[in-house]
């Protein structure tokens, strides 16, 4: 059953194709206007890892295009504990839902859950591997603000080791040709394996810990948080907790249309003071979750988004 695991299974055209029915969709996500494309659908929240963004949105989109939800819950109250194998539980919900949106903490299983599956499989996170659908909200707020995914400078910046939003949205951007610039400390750099990817493909691609010297250049600042939980050993992370830590004053040679984006929970990697600037965008790219799970969702159960939604023209 076809899913969505890595960006890998989208073709730029479907990528813009979707960012198309999003833009549409604003006006159903805002709650400004009701249209029941999924009315009848169940999703399956399966989340093995904490989550607010993700399964939230994911929640609030499927309702506000009238279906309904089924969550998991706290896999301590579930059968996981008793020893309840993956792919059981995947057969399982299969049979209770339309579509299953999954996070889980290693990496591959979403994979293995939609080779397991006859309904459709979102990937919601799996370890330090991919998050696609975050790519797809990422990507809709960079055209939002830009109104073009095409030859913009990206600086990734802060945990690109561990941090699979990075590893997905990187695949996706140089596809679009864009320029990016990975800037972290040596521990928590871009996989290699990556790197060669996109060099392979010829991506045009820069290694920097200097954060703070690409910021005049940069059209996007998408910072992240060091994340502690994906460190096997405490002291490693004790190395580079608050590496970086973005402020309002580091951005006054910034383009005028710059954006700072964030996948969140931000720790303490961008200072308040940056909320208040035109820069700062991840509020936003929070709420930009909804409409782009709604076009996906839409997307695999084969609802096609009317072209004649009239726009709200309201903001979030």
């Amino acid at each position: 059953m076809p899913g969505l695991i890595t960006m890998d299974d989208l073709t730029n055209e479907e990528i813009i194709s979707l960012l198309d029915d999003a833009e549409r969709l604003l006006p159903v996500a805002r709650g400004n206007q009701y249209l029941p494309l999924l009315q009848g659908k169940i999703l399956g929240n399966l989340f093995f890892e904490p989550s607010t963004r993700t399964r939230m949105s994911f929640e609030t989109a499927m309702k506000r295009l009238g279906g309904d939800v089924v969550n998991l819950g706290d896999v301590k109250n579930s059968s996981v504990v008793k020893g309840e194998t993956l792919f059981d539980t995947i057969q399982m919900v299969d049979g209770y839902t339309d579509i299953i949106a999954m996070r889980h903490p290693r990496q591959g299983a979403a994979q293995y859950a939609c080779d397991s599956a006859t309904v459709p499989i979102l990937n919601g996170g799996d370890g330090a591997g991919n998050h696609p659908t975050q790519t797809m909200l990422d990507l809709f707020t960079i055209r939002q603000a830009h109104g073009t995914l095409e030859n913009l400078n990206i600086v990734l910046a802060g945990d690109l080791r561990y941090g699979r939003t990075v590893h997905s949205l990187s695949q996706a951007l140089t596809r679009f040709g864009c320029e990016v610039t990975f800037a972290s400390p040596s521990s928590l750099s871009m996989p290699q394996e990556i790197i060669s990817d996109l060099r392979s493909e010829g991506a045009k691609i820069t290694e920097t810990d200097d954060l703070l010297s690409h910021i005049s250049t940069a059209d996007v600042i998408y910072m992240t948080r060091i994340q502690k939980e994906r460190f096997p050993d405490e002291s490693e992370y004790a190395k580079v907790a608050g590496a970086y830590k973005l402020h309002a004053r580091d951005l006054a040679d910034a383009k005028a249309e710059m954006i700072v984006m964030h996948p969140l929970p931000r720790v303490n990697e961008i200072d308040p003071t940056v909320d208040k600037t035109r820069h700062a965008r991840y509020f936003e790219q929070a709420f930009n979750g909804v409409v782009a799970r709604m076009a996906l969702m839409c997307w695999l159960l084969g609802v096609t988004i009317p072209s004649d939604i009239k726009s709200d023209g309201g903001g979030v």
